[in-house]
């Protein structure tokens, strides 16, 4: 199954080694982690299981996308009675905003390092 995500796709996360090269996996596998909460990466079936690793990394992502549209999304109703000044609120509508992005990025990362590893039989 030839596969359309490599390293050098705008998608792969540079901390990830190429599919089918030396320890792949393995780096796949600890990036994944860095997006899952630390009490997740002693999880015994994460930790063997590549693939449902990525499979909770991208729930994960998806989960912290919303939660950060949702406070894009209040944040001219929400804030201002918490009596924060205007520029405190415009910074923090930027903030989400640029978040959003970045979250998005993330989130078709963990999908092209997701789809490699089903790819490469790393279901075991």
């Amino acid at each position: 199954m030839p596969l359309t995500t490599t390293r050098n796709s705008p998608d792969w996360p540079c901390q990830v080694k190429p599919p089918g090269s030396y320890d792949w996996e393995r780096s796949a596998a600890r990036w994944l982690r860095e997006l899952v909460p630390a009490r997740y990466s002693g999880y015994p079936a994460l930790i063997r299981h590549p693939v449902l690793l990525a499979r909770h990394a991208q729930i994960q992502v998806h989960h912290e996308i919303r939660v950060a549209r949702t406070a894009l999304q209040t944040a001219r109703t929400e804030l201002p009675p918490l009596g924060l000044p205007e520029s405190v609120i415009e910074h923090s509508i930027k903030l989400y905003a640029a978040e959003i992005r970045q979250l998005q990025h993330i989130a078709r990362s963990v999908r092209a390092v997701t789809e490699a590893l089903v790819g490469h039989g790393a279901v075991r």
